[in-house]
């Protein structure tokens, strides 16, 4: 299962978007086109020529991670003695947790002994 989240994450592009109001990150999405701050300055027109443009604090930012293309499979390069350790492995482990099966015992085919002596009286001790 983790083999498998790691090939998938190792093999998926994504792209990240930044939003710069200044030099304060204001927001970072993935997938989508990141929302801005709303500082943004509306392009004007350039026809005038005494015209005063004012720099814009805001940028964007887009970051993108390429995902690997090309895999190697290497099941393949597995020599027969780790083929035979990882099955015997494996074997092992799942046996490792089956619950043993619970084994009656049947003692009325054994009776108990027949007391001869008085055991009690044996074991007492009387203060003179």
């Amino acid at each position: 299962m983790l083999m498998a989240v790691v090939v998938l994450i190792s093999t998926m592009s994504f792209t990240i978007d930044m939003h710069y109001c200044g030099d304060k990150l204001v927001a970072a999405t993935l997938f989508k086109k990141g929302e801005t701050c709303g500082m943004e300055m509306q392009k004007q027109d350039t026809s005038s020529e005494c015209s005063i443009v004012k720099k814009n604090c805001c940028s964007d930012e887009q970051l993108l991670v390429d995902g690997q293309d090309d895999l190697q499979l290497t099941v393949n390069k597995i020599s027969v003695d780790q083929q035979i350790f990882l099955l015997s492995f494996t074997y092992a482990y799942h046996y490792l947790f089956q619950p043993e099966e619970a084994k009656a015992v049947s003692l009325s085919q054994y009776p108990p002994p027949r007391i001869v002596k008085q055991i009690y009286k044996l074991d007492e001790t009387y203060l003179i």
